[in-house]
Order: C-alpha cells, then sequence, then structure tokens
C-alpha cells in the first residue's frame, strides 16, 4: 500500500534518528494518512479517499466537491468523474 496522499501528494520523507550522543541514523517520517469516505450530493456518489489530515482539513472548509475540482483543474487524477 503506498503511502502517498492522493490529493495533495504528501509522502514519506527521510531524515534522521538523532541520539543524546549526536550519532545519526536514517528513518521515515511518514505521512498522517487516513482513509475516509465522503458523499459528494453534487453527483449522488460515495467516493472513498486516502488523505492526509491537511486535505481533510482543507476539505471541511472548502467543501469535498470544491475542493475535488480544484484538484482536478490542477491536474490531478483523483479516480473520480465530476461534471
Amino acid at each position: 500500500m503506498s503511502k502517498i496522499c492522493q490529493l495533495t501528494g504528501k509522502r514519506p520523507i527521510t531524515g534522521n534518528n538523532v541520539s543524546h550522543s549526536n550519532r545519526r541514523t536514517k528513518r521515515r517520517f511518514e505521512p498522517n494518512l487516513q482513509r475516509k469516505r465522503y458523499f459528494i450530493p453534487e453527483i449522488n456518489k460515495w467516493v472513498t479517499l486516502k488523505l492526509s489530515t491537511s486535505a481533510m482539513r482543507n476539505i471541511n472548509k472548502l467543501g469535498v466537491y470544491e475542493y475535488l475540482k480544484k484538484c482536478q483543474a490542477k491536474g490531478m487524477d483523483i479516480g473520480v468523474e465530476l461534471k
């Protein structure tokens, strides 16, 4: 299962664990992804998306239909046919 947000494109990044003695070992920073189902009344469909929590906050602000239209206008493939 890929750990990439479908709307924002957030993905894991790499960095270092730094110990008390300042030794560095590689680690991964994973995005906070959630699987969420939304109902879109404009097209009368349920949509399941794998989203980062920041994308969920944007959906709460703008509404799911408006945010998906905005993402589609940017050229993102979201897997949903919007009118």
